[in-house]
């Protein structure tokens, strides 16, 4: 890892813009670099070395990993506006029992049983198999996040409520938290600047700069305690002489 970058690859489908802005605002001195990678190369792109942290779809190999799970997917079916399931605001597995379902090669949804008819052909990639569904081909099943990335206008998508559904998580090595990852831990998970950890121990560069030109404020002066006054001695009797 170098203080001169910090490199974050993200599985096709995961928006990691909103954090990125958080990230400029609490580390400028550091850029974000974020590269898309599909989703079967960011583990072995993580171990190679080629970045810092990745947003993965989970499960993964957790060896030698630290992995953070962050949020489940909502499964949807891929299907032209004029198809049946178009008129449903959502469907179950069975509803697509006398479908052609395809199966990209790079399917992200681990599946016991795959619903459904086998298609007549397996596309390569989920482009190719939406492709395939807006030429009347078969159905696609997908994560929502997926669904929205190939959009076509001729196409929609239904939610299936009782498919498998895709689980987004951070992943970054053990031997590499440092103060930086604990950073982009914080902004993932929420934290506030001041409830971050790693850096937030110690003052940010933008913070020592503010400090430093903050004038030293004067401490008040402390008022003198009054001094008690001592009670009046009682005046001395004088013996008269007879």
């Amino acid at each position: 890892m170098t203080e001169a970058e910090f490199r974050l690859a993200y599985a096709p489908g995961v928006t990691p813009a909103k954090w990125a802005r958080v990230w400029a605002e609490r580390v400028p001195e550091v850029p974000l670099r974020l590269i898309q990678t599909p989703a079967d190369e960011a583990v072995p792109l993580l171990r190679e070395g080629g970045v810092d942290a990745a947003f993965v779809r989970l499960p993964v190999d957790r060896e030698a990993l630290h992995v953070i799970p962050l949020y489940v997917e909502t499964t949807v079916v891929v299907v032209p506006k004029d198809h049946a399931v178009a008129a449903a605001e959502q469907v179950e597995l069975a509803d697509l029992a006398d479908e052609d379902v395809l199966e990209p090669h790079d399917e992200v949804l681990t599946w016991d049983e795959r619903p459904g008819q086998p298609a007549f052909t397996r596309p390569g990639t989920t482009a190719e198999a939406v492709e395939l569904v807006a030429s009347g081909a078969g159905v696609v099943l997908l994560p929502q996040s997926l669904a929205r990335l190939h959009h076509r206008k001729d196409l929609t998508y239904r939610e299936v409520t009782d498919a498998p559904q895709s689980q987004i998580g951070l992943a970054w090595l053990e031997a590499e938290t440092t103060d930086l990852m604990e950073e982009l831990i914080g902004i993932v998970r929420g934290r506030t600047v001041n409830s971050s950890r790693g850096r937030t121990a110690q003052q940010r560069p933008d913070q020592q700069q503010r400090a430093q030109k903050q004038p030293a404020q004067k401490q008040p002066a402390r008022k003198k305690a009054p001094q008690k006054r001592s009670a009046p001695k009682p005046p001395r009797r004088t013996r008269r002489r007879g």
